[in-house]
């Protein structure tokens, strides 16, 4: 079996609208060895490895559908089983994970298959590992037949076993898990930062963050106050609150000396540790204080050991968030109960057999080990692993409590008294913590601690929320959702407005065009597009930026609180959505782009992958009207309602959704121009005509046009006002460092050079237009190309839509030839030029990209016009801003300007200004001015 490709989509993506793993997958022989025919060992296996495959319903929707599967009729397939087994695999290690889906491909025995994660490294080890184990169940003549590398020493049970401990290194520990459901059902986005327990909730500059329990609101000087034992117990002690006895020691010698003068049993315990780590408690020898202090240096980060009273009863866990006692548990070390009958490791065996203890922190409790300090733990009582306890004889196998250990955990929140209640809520506000967790000892927390005793061991920020959330007995606490409550409190907002931009062109403008409006609207925009990431307005990452990576930074960045998400078909493709979800998502057009790559031959599959933005849209959906393709996505929208776009004042189906009450932006002819109209519910509000947009061209540039009806139909939606739209869309212009390689006009040229990075059949025809609309005295030139990635139909294509319009051509390559000889584009370009009836004498082929330009910027005389479809833009741009430069005079004497591109005729300065007295003009390399000449004297 061989994997042909593996895609990691980290959000919405064409198979789910969550992060998936796919392959892409060729059985080889395998094809012909089905489930059944690889026989009952092979299925009994797999069911004694992974038992709880039996409750996969798979395809018949109940409990046991997937071993029905695997022994009925033909069977199924290898791919299937994989998809199975790498679903178990994570769940055994923690992750509720269900969806899976394997299909065929066109190529017999190749097969595509999904499968849901939720860690990245954690997904792709349970494939590796689900194959592995496949692979060493095959009957040997399969394993010989398809070549299978089988490993020997193959041992199941401890693969599993670490791969269960790599994932909870991976996945969220109990307490962040708890955090982010919590915030998934308040509907609160959340972003992981790192491999660890750093979290982002909100987006933008709502934004809060946690690692653990630790929040953004926590104070520093608070945890570093409860992470030192010997501040909070002076500063708790200061406050009249109950602590014990300590001394704080640096050796041996001075823990006997603190031990005997604070008066036997005592407790030691490092002054930095956590998880009960280093702790020895009711020692009463001075030889088990000089082991404990051993025992502390060991786990703890500083030099020094406190020494404390022993207090005596039950351990318990009071958290309280935001000033609040919000959850109360009675812990319990890890222990065993005799009956009698069993040894002691017999009895640790059969507590492991609770389905809710697991390795490390996978499930609600942790598997009992007889380690060291449950040898020592015997040893002491006099007892081996194989005595024999009588019958309801508890012995503890730890002396701390905690979950980590194997302890357990009884929820008491119920009957705590209000004195012990105000007790631990005074702790951590002394402390300063908005999350802490108090360790109390007291015989009854039902009982005030001013009657019965009792005392505080222990304050600590950053509490496990574990034993509240899934205790071993008791009612479950929402600790969680009080966190949440607190990070974001009733009517605050957590999510910041995100506009999703797909199609095949005018994305980035279309963007841009946005970002102008959403700033005029007083909005701190954060912009992905194809040129970079602009954070207000500023480029803060170059590069092609139309992935989830670049989306994720937006949604990072505290100071943005509007998004807008330009979205290309590759970043969909091999990655998916680097959101959740959208408020507006907009699908401009549909065309040919990139077919042939990646297993997207046709219109119909491009369109259904850039569907996904349209598909997670949830206030609007803006559709091009126009194009059918972006019109059948309307069936699959999920939004509170469509926008359409139509540059067609008589569309029949826009005429009929604006008669029901929808929404639509038309272009509507008027005896100005054209209008830009919207309607909505009814109303009709003309908004601005095309020629006092710059981008337009006075409203000749018609993509600019339309890009700039999708802008208004996307502003609308967000409740932006008329004049902020109007205004947003007039200052926008098209020049290079607004943006680059869309439209860029140089006029500074007795002719006329347009840039633009127009790279597929459809943006070349549409450039082509404006050409041929423009008025252009002298000819119409172009330097043509496209990328050697597309198919050689659609360079035809795009050599057919310019050949009717120029009357000079220069074929050239772009400098990547991605796959295609030196010559090969420009070759096949001229080619078909002449095959439309250009004659060859018009036709230049430089596959240089540079000497291309220079060649046909020499070409110009004044009055043409020259259209570069660029590759490198900014080498581009320099090259037509730097031209002539040696002082080469190509102005005509008889050189008249035309209506588009008016010559900027130079007249004396004299003629144009009258000047006054003591005035001159001077002239130097700065350019002309106006120079007053002043009397020394005067004022």
């Amino acid at each position: 079996m061989k994997i042909l490709s593996q895609n990691v989509f980290v959000g919405p993506n064409i198979y789910a609208n969550f992060p998936v793993i796919c392959y892409q997958i060729d059985l080889g022989a395998l094809e012909e060895w089905p489930s059944v025919k690889l026989g009952k060992a092979f299925t009994d296996g797999l069911v004694n490895a992974l038992p709880s495959l039996q409750k996969h319903g798979c395809s018949y929707g109940e409990e046991g559908g997937f071993l029905r599967r695997l022994t009925e009729d033909e069977g199924t397939w290898m791919g299937h089983i994989w998809e199975h087994v790498a679903i178990e695999l994570q769940n055994l290690a923690g992750s509720a994970v269900t969806f899976g889906r394997t299909r065929s491909l066109e190529d017999k025995g190749c097969y595509y298959v999904v499968y849901q994660y939720h860690q990245r490294d954690v997904g792709l080890e349970a494939g590796s590992l689900g194959l592995r184990l496949l692979q060493h169940l095959m009957p040997k003549n399969v394993q010989a037949l398809i070549g299978a590398h089988v490993e020997e020493d193959f041992n199941f049970e401890e693969e599993l076993t670490d791969f269960i401990k790599m994932a909870q290194r991976k996945e969220f520990g109990p307490s962040t898990a708890s955090l982010v459901s919590a915030a998934e059902q308040r509907d609160i986005p959340w972003l992981r930062l790192n491999n660890y327990s750093l979290v982002q909730f909100g987006h933008g500059k709502h934004q809060q963050r946690i690692q653990a329990t630790i929040t953004s609101q926590t104070k520093h000087i608070a945890v570093e106050i409860s992470c030192d034992k010997e501040d909070t117990h002076n500063l708790l002690n200061d406050l009249g609150l109950p602590v014990p006895q300590q001394l704080m020691i640096y050796s041996e010698r001075q823990a006997v000396r603190a031990a005997q003068r604070i008066g036997y049993p005592v407790v030691l315990k490092p002054l930095n540790a956590n998880h009960g780590r280093g702790v020895s408690i009711n020692l009463t020898t001075d030889e088990e204080v000089i082991t404990a202090f051993g025992e502390a240096r060991e786990h703890g980060t500083s030099r020094a050991v406190l020494v404390e009273s022993y207090l005596t009863g039950y351990d318990h866990r009071m958290l309280v968030v935001n000033n609040e006692l919000v959850a109360v548990a009675k812990r319990v070390p890890g222990h065993v109960v005799g009956d009698g009958v069993h040894t002691i490791e017999e009895l640790v065996d059969i507590v492991n057999q609770d389905p809710r203890r697991g390795v490390g922190h996978e499930k609600v409790l942790t598997r009992l080990e007889l380690d060291n300090q449950a040898e020592r733990l015997m040893e002491d009582a006099g007892y081996t692993a194989q005595t024999v306890l009588e019958k309801d004889q508890t012995f503890f196998l730890r002396s701390t409590a905690n979950l980590s250990t194997g302890g357990t955990a009884i929820d008491v929140t119920d009957i705590v008294h209000p004195d012990n209640r105000d007790m631990a809520i005074r702790a951590i506000r002394a402390i300063g913590l908005d999350i802490g967790g108090v360790d109390f000892l007291t015989d009854d927390i039902s009982k005030s601690y001013k009657e019965i005793g009792g005392g505080i061991c222990e304050c600590n920020a950053a509490p496990g929320f574990r034993m509240h959330v899934a205790p071993s007995e008791g009612q479950a606490r929402d600790v969680a959702g009080k966190v949440m409550d607190m990070l974001f409190p009733t009517g605050s907002e957590s999510r910041i407005p995100v506009a999703a931009i797909t199609g095949t062109n005018g994305k980035t403008t279309t963007s841009r065009m946005l970002a102008s409006i959403m700033k005029a609207a007083g909005f701190t925009t954060g912009m992905t597009s194809t040129d970079g990431v602009y954070i207000d307005g500023h480029l803060t990452v170059k590069g092609d930026m139309t992935g989830p990576t670049s989306a994720q930074i937006v949604l990072r960045d505290p100071s943005v609180d509007f998004a807008i998400m330009e979205t290309a078909r590759g970043g969909i493709v091999k990655r998916g959505l680097g959101y959740q979800r959208c408020d507006v998502g907009a699908c401009l057009n549909i065309s040919a782009d990139h077919l042939g790559q990646r297993g997207v031959n046709t219109l119909e599959q491009l369109a259904q992958i850039k569907r996904v933005v349209v598909e997670v849209a949830d206030k609007c959906v803006v559709l091009n009207a126009d194009d059918i393709h972006c019109l059948q996505m309307a069936e699959f929208c999920h939004a509170q309602q469509i926008c359409y776009v139509t540059m067609d004042s008589g569309h029949g189906l826009v005429r009929e959704h604006i008669r029901s009450g929808g929404m639509a932006v038309v272009l509507e002819k008027g005896i100005n121009g054209d209008m830009i109209t919207i309607y909505d519910k009814g109303a009709h509000i003309p908004l601005l005509w095309t020629h006092l947009i710059p981008a337009t061209i006075e409203g000749k540039a018609m993509h600019n046009v339309q890009n700039a009806m999708f802008a208004t139909a996307m502003a609308y939606n967000f409740d932006t006002s008329l004049e902020d739209i109007r205004q947003g869309l007039r200052i926008f212009n098209t020049s290079f460092y607004q943006a680059p390689g869309r439209l860029n006009i140089y006029d500074e040229h007795p002719f006329k050079v347009i840039l633009d990075y127009a790279h597929n059949p459809a943006a070349i025809k549409t450039i082509s237009d404006l050409a041929a609309r423009l008025d252009v005295k002298g000819k119409r030139r172009v330097v043509v190309a496209m990328p050697g990635d597309r198919r050689d139909e659609d360079i035809i294509e795009a050599a057919k839509s310019v050949a009717p319009i120029f009357d000079t051509f220069v074929c050239k390559a772009d400098d990547d030839r991605r796959g295609r000889g030196f010559d090969e584009v420009p070759l096949l370009i001229k080619k078909t030029l002449m095959e439309e009836g250009v004659s060859e004498d018009c036709i230049e082929v430089i596959p240089s990209e540079e000497e291309s330009i220079d060649s046909a910027l020499k070409g110009c005389r004044s009055g043409d016009l020259l259209v570069i479809l660029g590759d490198n833009i900014t080498r581009c741009w320099k090259q037509i801003v730097h031209f002539n430069e040696d002082g080469e005079k190509l102005i005509e004497e008889d050189s008249t300007p035309s209506q588009d591109f008016p010559e900027k005729l130079f007249e004396p300065v004299e003629n144009k200004f009258e000047l006054s007295i003591g005035q001159k003009i001077v002239k130097d390399d700065r350019g002309v001015h106006i120079v007053v000449e002043r009397d020394e004297e005067s004022d």
